[in-house]
């Protein structure tokens, strides 16, 4: 028998190293078989542990199960994850996420997220999200919107989007919320969607710049595939008359706009202002003005506004289109509001024929504030003088500011002793007003500049564009009809 224990540890350890005294090895196998009769008291072998282990796992595992049901939580997706060890840790997981604000309903959307670490991952990960801008008491809902970012890696997934973000000039403080509206982006790969998506745009005539700004008004278009999304909408825009250069500047404006389902809202609604008499070659042109209009339910809009401006104001449907094309907004104004300005108008005694071809010919008027129209027709009536008649020539006189266009115009002309047209002194720029009074004769009037959608400025007398002026792309100028 070995009597010294650090022999019989090393026997242990190598058992067919030799031995040079048998007697000892024979005694030593003596202690052996009697020690087998009391198998709890034997040395483990390495077989041993890991049997013992995997069925103490599968005993805990049924704990564990059994534990999440009495909870109302159903554990069959859990069936290929590794659990925690014993039901306490369990127990912590589940009321941690209780604390942040989730319901046991709101597990059982995604039970997987009882396989992340309370210590591991659940702290570094919602820590880092507090950190990067999103409110702790909005933590809750974001893993609620998004619980695949706690098996996230800061280091290695979360960061580098961020990262990402701040490269495209989005503001630091605008990161938490644009993460709130859109959370998936922490799950994309930077060198996938939202690189080419950025890329087009660019490509296009987007500016770098405005990037940054159009991901905080609208980050979706980050997870929009450009083959089968973004491009065919640009395409299809492009192909209704809409230069890229005025396509650029609405999509940095509304980026939004890229969200709108091309076949089941774009082109409908498309066809629908084509069905309504509005004309195919004005249709670039009612876009850029209103480029939300791709995006509503356009045709019970359009019929109830159609049906409006006949019933009040007995305007066909021909002139309707008229009105759409010079200002679509009036699609999606309240037929409330509409009416304020029409009312006024009929209350000053002017006929319903009248008021209606003034709402034709310039229908932005039936947006204006009533406070406004008033003191531009008493102004009207007490100052200047004319008949009423030349109100409905000239409608476009209640959109001029009166204090800052119509009172100091009007007053030099009246200095000068020059009697003309509110056409003459009120179509045209501060300089051309300017020069109009340093005349020495009333200048006839003529049509305004006109525009061609795509195509150059075209002012009237000037016929000819010379082949240097066609060559530079710079020189080009657009139709801008409103402030995009």
């Amino acid at each position: 028998m070995i009597k010294n224990p650090r022999l019989f540890h090393l026997w242990l350890q190598y058992p067919y190293v030799p031995i040079q005294n048998p007697f000892r090895v024979l005694g030593a196998c003596r202690y052996s078989t009697q020690s087998a009769k009391f198998p709890e008291y034997q040395m483990p072998s390495v077989t041993w542990g890991v049997v013992q282990g995997r069925k103490e796992k599968l005993v805990n595992r049924v704990k564990i199960c059994d534990y999440l049901k009495t909870l109302g939580i159903i554990p069959d997706e859990l069936e290929n994850l590794e659990l925690p060890s014993t039901v306490e840790v369990m127990s912590e997981r589940v009321q941690f996420l209780q604390k942040l604000g989730l319901t046991i309903d709101d597990i059982n959307e995604y039970p997987l997220m009882l396989g992340c670490s309370v210590r591991k991952n659940m702290v570094p990960v919602l820590g880092y999200l507090e950190k990067i801008g999103i409110p702790k008491p909005k933590l809750g809902e974001f893993v609620k919107n998004y619980p695949q970012v706690l098996h996230a890696s800061v280091v290695v997934e979360l960061a580098p989007v961020i990262k990402f973000l701040r490269g495209l000039d989005v503001e630091r403080q605008d990161i938490g919320y644009v993460l709130q509206k859109y959370p998936e982006l922490l799950g994309f790969k930077l060198e996938g969607t939202m690189s080419t998506s950025v890329a087009y745009l660019v490509s296009i005539g987007v500016s770098p710049r405005d990037i940054g700004p159009m991901v905080t008004q609208y980050p979706y278009f980050l997870g929009m595939r450009v083959g089968t999304v973004i491009k065919p909408l640009v395409d299809y825009l492009v192909s209704l008359g809409l230069p890229k250069k005025i396509l650029s500047r609405m999509l940095e404006k509304r980026a939004y706009i890229l969200g709108y389902d091309l076949d089941e809202t774009v082109k409908p609604n498309v066809d629908c202002l084509i069905s309504f008499g509005i004309r195919k070659e004005a249709i670039a042109s009612v876009i850029a003005q209103y480029p939300q209009i791709l995006g509503l339910p356009l045709k019970a809009k359009l019929s109830s506004q159609q049906y409006f401006f006949n019933l009040k104001l007995k305007i066909d449907p021909d002139g309707f289109a008229q009105i759409i094309e010079k200002m679509p907004q009036i699609t999606s104004l309240n037929q409330h509001v509409l009416m304020k300005p029409i009312e006024f108008l009929l209350g000053r005694g002017l006929p319903l024929e009248d008021v209606g071809k003034m709402v034709m010919k310039c229908p932005q008027m039936v947006a204006l504030r009533i406070e406004l129209m008033k003191k531009s027709y008493y102004y009207f009536k007490t100052e200047i003088g004319r008949p009423v008649k030349e109100l409905v020539e000239f409608p476009e006189y209640f959109t001029y500011s009166l204090e800052s266009r119509i009172k100091p115009r009007y007053t030099k002309l009246q200095c000068k002793g020059i009697r003309c047209s509110l056409n003459w002194f009120l179509n045209c720029s501060d300089q051309r007003f300017e020069e109009r009074l340093q005349g020495d004769y009333i200048e006839s009037e003529s049509l305004g500049p006109t525009f061609c959608m795509g195509g150059k400025l075209e002012l009237p007398g000037n016929d000819v564009v010379s082949d240097e002026e066609d060559e530079s792309d710079d020189e080009v100028l657009y139709r801008r009809t409103v402030s995009l």
